[in-house]
């Protein structure tokens, strides 16, 4: 019987080589000098736990940098875009280079990459993630539906977490150390006067106040201009209506009542230009507007 002959096998040259650079060509990456690359000025994150950090490290030195951080080339130097906490651990580890994937990009899209990236982490503390917001915001001149749209964050989180700017920087040094929830810094939104405000987040801080005993106080606290005379009554399903909007829209709603020929009000807080402008094109675009 007469066989088929075998078919010639595939010559050497069509192989790829077995090197780093094939292995790696999955990912782009490649090695770059620690010491030829430079934080990012708009990077989100401004506290590094000495703790995680050295568990990186150990890992790091044990099984490399598994994975790569993003850069972006300026001049002879590089920028990080992403993976500065990989970078910083690398350096504690004793690493020479790391791992890196080069990206050609402009300033802007750099910066819209770093911060989206970050918000997109769950280990940002609220005033990080709030800074984060406003920066993508008012670079790009983003409304809050379209933050939302590119974090892939609800626009009612963007709006909260924006307002906890508002609050005094002793209040905001709390919720950057842990010692607040965002939560916290909510219901501390809902106390006008700065003093009671502040003495209440100490307590807070202490563990002596939760969020809804914080509510609570708010609730009891007077406001700015309010009348000395007795407080109008409003139906629950008129305060639930006013919740749901300060909700939706993210800021204080008032309902003031008319009186005789004086008419009813429905008051809209906002603090800046561009909360006004967001507002504004909230309930421009509404279908119910």
């Amino acid at each position: 019987m007469i066989r088929e002959p075998e078919p010639p096998p595939a010559p050497e040259s069509k192989k790829a080589p077995e090197s780093i650079e094939s292995r790696s060509s999955g990912t782009g990456a490649r090695e770059v000098d620690i010491d030829l690359i430079d934080p990012n000025p708009h990077q989100p994150r401004t506290r590094f736990r000495d703790e995680s950090l050295e568990e990186l490290a150990q890992s790091i030195r044990a099984t490399g940098v598994i994975q790569p951080i993003v850069v972006r080339p300026i001049g002879a130097r590089f920028q990080l875009i992403a993976g500065e906490r990989r970078w910083r651990a690398a350096q504690r580890a004793g690493l020479f280079r790391i791992p890196a994937i080069l990206r050609d990009v402009s300033d802007h899209v750099a910066l819209e990459m770093t911060v989206v990236e970050n918000l997109q982490r769950e280990d940002l503390n609220p005033v990080e993630q709030a800074h984060a917001f406003e920066t993508l915001i008012a670079i790009f001149g983003l409304t809050q539906e379209d933050a939302a749209a590119r974090t892939g964050k609800d626009r009612t989180t963007i709006a909260n977490s924006l307002r906890l700017l508002k609050l005094e920087a002793a209040i905001l040094a709390m919720l950057e150390d842990g010692r607040l929830s965002a939560g916290h810094g909510r219901a501390l939104l809902a106390i006008e006067n700065s003093a009671t405000r502040l003495a209440a987040a100490r307590r807070a801080a202490e563990g002596k106040l939760t969020v809804r005993a914080l509510e609570r106080l708010a609730s009891k606290a007077p406001r700015r201009g309010a009348p000395k005379t007795e407080p109008e009554i409003i139906d629950p399903n008129t305060r639930a209506a006013l919740e749901d909007l300060e909700r939706e829209l993210g800021t204080r709603v008032t309902l003031r009542a008319p009186q005789g020929r004086r008419p009813g009000q429905l008051v809209i807080e906002y603090h800046e230009d561009r909360q006004l402008y967001a507002l504004y094109e909230r309930l421009r675009r509404s279908k119910d507007y």
